[in-house]
């Protein structure tokens, strides 16, 4: 109660005093740029991820833009210890995301590799997968990829880095006849979510389907 009296929680985009379990006020919700296309339409994810690998349907709740309230968001998210964030945003994808008749048999979050792990003190898409899981009804596995290689994050690779994605993932169990749902937090080359799409799709008979918070045009 003290601290939340000396350190009040503020609106991401106006910096007015909110509740503790917001990020944004109502009125900056209103701001937010939402992506408004369906799980299986042919939208712009999902014609990024046909020319790298096999993709049933596709998901983006949000639109990553340079200083939007999105890219904000993914921040707090993933370099400033909101973890609650993950769970604010499985909540707004509730109310947009219908899977319909195609509903996954399985959650799959990328990994962090163990040293990423430790550094940043929690997997940003646990949280977020994890209450999906609740919401829909569908179980996840944190553990069936493994990233097999430390390295920086994206926002600070340059583009050849981006590229050299070959052997950065692996399967850890065996895996097969699976309408798999990949979850990342920005698509931006799609490179990530092919690695792993491919590894998933050796395995076995399996299908793919991506989820993602944001989508970086």
């Amino acid at each position: 109660m003290i601290l939340d009296i000396l350190f009040p929680n503020r609106c991401l985009g106006c910096n007015s005093i909110i509740s503790a379990d917001l990020l944004i006020c109502e009125l900056c919700f209103s701001q937010i740029d939402f992506i408004h296309s369906g799980y299986s339409d042919d939208n712009f994810i999902k014609e990024k991820c046909r020319l790298l690998f096999p993709v049933e349907n596709t998901f983006a709740l949000m639109q990553f833009g340079k200083e939007n309230l999105s890219r904000k968001i993914i921040h707090e998210l993933k370099y400033k210890s909101r973890e609650i964030a993950g769970e604010i945003l499985a909540q707004w994808t509730s109310e947009r995301l219908d899977f319909g008749n195609q509903k996954p048999d399985l959650l799959v979050p990328v990994p962090l590799h163990p040293k990423k792990l430790k550094e940043r003190g929690y997997n940003q898409l646990h949280l977020f997968t994890e209450k999906i899981s609740e919401f829909y009804n569908i179980p996840f596995d944190h553990n069936l990829i493994r990233r097999n290689h430390y390295s920086k994050a994206q926002a600070l690779k340059n583009r050849q880095r981006r590229l050299e994605t070959e052997n950065t993932f692996s399967i850890t169990q065996t895996i097969t006849g699976k309408n798999i749902l990949l979850i990342d937090d920005v698509f931006t080359t799609g490179n990530t979510v092919a690695s792993i799409a491919w590894e998933i799709l050796k395995a076995g008979n399996n299908k793919i389907n991506v989820l993602v918070m944001a989508m970086d045009a």
